[in-house]
């Protein structure tokens, strides 16, 4: 074990939402969600990738999109924390940066960082999405995040209630080397919050979920969007919580609401102890020609 794992089994709370393009709704929901969730018992709750604002009409949302300490949904979500004395992981939110891009050098570009709470209201940590969500699905659905947002190149992990948890965002999710740093560095927990699409989500979530959580050897905590949303997408829900050995223990389905998950640390011990894989990995040498 990392030795960073908690002493005691620990609840967490998962919101499922259906994010809209009205960020004081959004933050209503986020705010209300800690309340419960501190209520229910949890240590620690977990949103979903955009809770703040999701709206696929960028000019619309340009107006909405501000930085860090100007977030009105931010802020709220933090004073809501402290009041509850309870952590909150923002899944990921929008946020403005300053950048630089070949084009439009000192142009203000836009972050999707995820932000970790602690129970008196201060960030613990960011982790901005490294892997941009650029693709052409099979339906006719098109996504180009990289046309708006600029890319992280950190990979960042927070010691909290649940120990060591590993950040990461949605998409970041089909890239294995950064899943292999993350089970490098012991994670105990990986969040990975996500507004995946209905036919991604139905042919690779589960799938996906499960090997993260096998092949680092770590509990997979994953709040999902879920539902029609006012920008007229639709997103898979189905948030999960996943322990070291694949199993779920947590599948919220299609609706939106809060649910509850124990991360009990010695499932921990005991998966590592049977299949030391962390130990056992090796370094792969380049192959050489014949």
């Amino acid at each position: 074990m990392s030795g960073s794992a908690p002493a005691a089994p620990v609840t967490v709370a998962l919101l499922q939402m259906t994010t809209g393009i009205d960020p004081a709704a959004n933050a209503a929901a986020m705010v209300a969600a800690v309340a419960e969730a501190a209520a229910g018992g949890a240590a620690m709750l977990f949103t979903p990738e955009m809770s703040g604002l999701l709206d696929r009409d960028r000019k619309r949302a340009a107006a909405h999109i501000v930085p860090e300490e100007a977030s009105p949904v931010l802020g709220a979500v933090r004073e809501a924390a402290a009041r509850a004395r309870i952590w909150v992981h923002i899944g990921s939110m929008a946020v403005q940066i300053e950048g630089q891009i070949e084009s439009a050098p000192g142009a203000n570009l836009w972050a999707n960082r995820a932000f970790v709470i602690d129970a008196a209201g201060e960030i613990a940590a960011r982790y901005d999405k490294i892997h941009m969500f650029d693709v052409d699905l099979a339906n006719g659905e098109t996504w180009r995040e990289s046309a708006a947002y600029q890319p992280g190149a950190a990979v960042v992990t927070v010691q909290c209630p649940v120990g060591k948890l590993g950040l990461t965002i949605c998409y970041d999710i089909r890239f294995p080397a950064l899943f292999e740093e993350l089970g490098r560095q012991a994670c105990d927990a990986i969040a990975i919050p996500a507004a995946f699409t209905v036919p991604t989500g139905r042919a690779h979530w589960h799938l996906l979920q499960r090997a993260r959580a096998v092949e680092a050897s770590a509990f997979v905590i994953s709040a999902a969007q879920a539902g029609r949303h006012a920008d007229g997408r639709e997103t898979f829900g189905h948030s999960l919580v996943i322990d070291p050995w694949g199993d779920v223990l947590l599948d919220m389905g299609e609706n939106g609401q809060l649910g509850f998950a124990v991360i009990d640390p010695a499932r921990l011990s005991d998966v590592r102890g049977q299949l030391p894989s962390l130990a056992n990995r090796r370094i792969i040498p380049k192959s050489s020609k014949l």
